[in-house]
């Protein structure tokens, strides 16, 4: 691997994963700018990308390539990279947008280094995971990540089936074209009703969330499909609430609300079935 020779650096040697902008380029933070000034080496899942980015912020490269590192050349770069580290030399690695070894290729790379006993740190910064759960309007006390979800129809309803129980906020990345599918999956095995919100384009220029029910996303990506980079975000489910719960629930919300009102409450509190509760409710409004 042809490099230029070693300089003088304010970087120790090692592995830096520098996060990158996933939309406004604006994102990247000035530590993540440092060490791409300053590292002796740069990869990048994509190239193109960084180039553009180092351009934008007046980063130059002096000599130093910017070496490819990607799933499928990754088995034979690694092992050069980390000669390059033990060598003393400090290598930067940026994902082609976001936190690296989230849905991304470098996570091989940290993994035989930390093996080497290299010294490993990074730039943390941009993450469409994170960014979504600000957006989503759902509990972010727990969540899971669970990238992209399968692309058979049978395997992603099984996946569905074990995440749904997941007592925790769930976060996927979908393709545009799977999307409109994996709505319906969502709907099928976890319910019209679970809360969810679909976020697209995120810190760019059409970014857009979509919050409601499954059924009501699923609808509108029918009508009006999502386009972009996708982040569904999916409620927990709930512990299945008993009827005494409910009426619990329904006689403490008929006191402040009208009965389509405390139904959608209660429906969204105790995730049950709206349709069910407003059933519920006339019945406790006749008794009355």
């Amino acid at each position: 691997m042809s490099l230029p020779p070693t300089r003088p650096s304010a970087l120790a040697a090692g592995l830096y994963f520098v996060a990158t902008p996933i939309g406004s380029a604006r994102d990247i933070t000035l530590r993540a700018l440092d060490i791409l000034r300053d590292a002796d080496v740069i990869a990048a899942e994509d190239t193109r990308t960084l180039r553009k980015l180092l351009e934008i912020h007046g980063v130059p490269l002096a000599g130093r390539q910017v070496l490819p590192y990607h799933d499928h050349n990754g088995p034979a770069m690694r092992p050069k990279l980390l000669a390059l580290i033990a060598e003393g030399r400090s290598v930067a690695y940026a994902s082609d947008a976001g936190t690296p070894l989230v849905a991304d290729p470098g996570f091989a790379l940290g993994r035989d280094a930390i093996a080497a006993g290299l010294p490993v740190t990074g730039a943390p910064g941009p993450s469409a995971v994170l960014a979504a759960l600000t957006l989503a309007g759902l509990p972010s006390d727990r969540f899971l990540f669970a990238g992209f979800l399968p692309p058979a129809q049978g395997a992603r309803k099984r996946a569905l089936r074990e995440l749904g129980a997941v007592p925790a906020t769930l976060v996927l990345f979908e393709a545009p074209k799977r999307c409109a599918k994996t709505l319906n999956d969502i709907v099928d095995v976890l319910g019209e009703d679970r809360r969810m919100a679909l976020c697209r384009e995120l810190t760019k220029r059409f970014e857009e969330v979509r919050r409601g029910t499954a059924g009501e996303i699923a609808q509108g990506a029918a009508t009006d499909p999502p386009r972009g980079e996708i982040v569904l975000v999916i409620d927990r489910g709930r512990r299945q609430a008993s009827a005494e719960d409910m009426e619990a629930a329904l006689s403490e919300a008929l006191e402040t609300m009208s009965m389509k009102d405390a139904a959608r409450e209660v429906a969204e509190q105790l995730g049950l079935a709206r349709r069910d509760v407003y059933q519920a409710a006339l019945a406790m409004g006749r008794a009355r």
